[in-house]
């Protein structure tokens, strides 16, 4: 008896426990849905972020059209750019800037994705997609945010990636130069000069295409745009040189005819 009596005890006071427990959960999803955000930004504070992108991926799954929807998809784009995944975090900040215009983080987000592009951008010899799609953004961004907190660090990456895609094209046309196709290096020059007139590389661009004019035997024209960019050519130190080798390869096409 007395050993039923102390089992009867002991399993009453397991109901119990387990009763109030039960109550004192938490069934409220929106409940369990900030405790999981709270534990994805530990993670990203602490800069665990792959275990930060499994909990804000679970929000935006569970819980997109609440509160917590669009802060969830913001920093799950930012654990994947922090991660150096920059791609996907790119799309994961298109996904807020698509569905969550309201958001307090679309700036943020349409400057990250600019600075993700950039980051992607390689060496000027390389292919030069993303860097058009950097600037391509950053222009957006621009025109969108006027007088946005990032305007400067945007305005010398336009600078700068203006630069770069100046001088793939340069580099073009120096490549036709060495292959003696001086009329598509004239063309490759030319488009350095329309496209990137602001940048470094405007100058020796115009000196390029004075030289492919000249060993193309046009020299009257090489001669004419000489003098009409004497001031630009002085400056950049590339006058006198330019001024020389017309004179040595008229020379040399004088000697050839006769």
């Amino acid at each position: 008896m007395f050993y039923n009596f102390n089992l009867k005890n002991v399993l009453f006071k397991t109901f119990i426990i387990f009763y109030f427990s039960c109550a004192g959960s938490k069934p409220d999803t929106e409940i369990t849905l900030q405790d999981k955000f709270d534990s994805g930004m530990k993670h990203f504070e602490n800069e665990k972020y792959l275990n930060a992108q499994i909990d804000f991926k679970s929000i935006v799954i569970r819980g997109s059209g609440t509160d917590l929807g669009d802060d969830a998809q913001y920093f799950l784009a930012e654990s994947y750019y922090h991660n150096k995944e920059y791609l996907l975090a790119i799309s994961e900040y298109e996904k807020l800037t698509r569905r969550m215009g309201f958001s307090p983080f679309v700036e943020d987000a349409r400057f990250k994705i600019c600075e993700a592009y950039k980051i992607e951008s390689p060496k000027y010899y390389h292919d030069q997609e993303y860097s058009e799609k950097s600037l391509q953004r950053y222009q957006e961004f621009l025109d969108d945010f006027p007088n946005s907190k990032y305007i400067d660090e945007v305005l010398f990456s336009i600078e700068s990636l203006r630069e770069k895609l100046g001088k793939k094209v340069y580099e073009s046309g120096i490549l036709y130069m060495k292959m003696d196709e001086y009329e598509s290096a004239e063309m490759s020059f030319q488009r350095t000069i329309d496209l990137y007139y602001d940048t470094e590389i405007f100058n020796k661009a115009i000196q390029g295409k004075i030289l492919a004019l000249a060993k193309n035997g046009e020299l009257d024209n090489a001669k004419s745009i000489l003098l009409e960019n004497i001031k630009g050519l002085k400056e950049e130190g590339l006058y006198i040189k330019t001024k020389a080798d017309i004179e040595k390869i008229q020379r040399k096409l004088t000697k050839s005819l006769k």
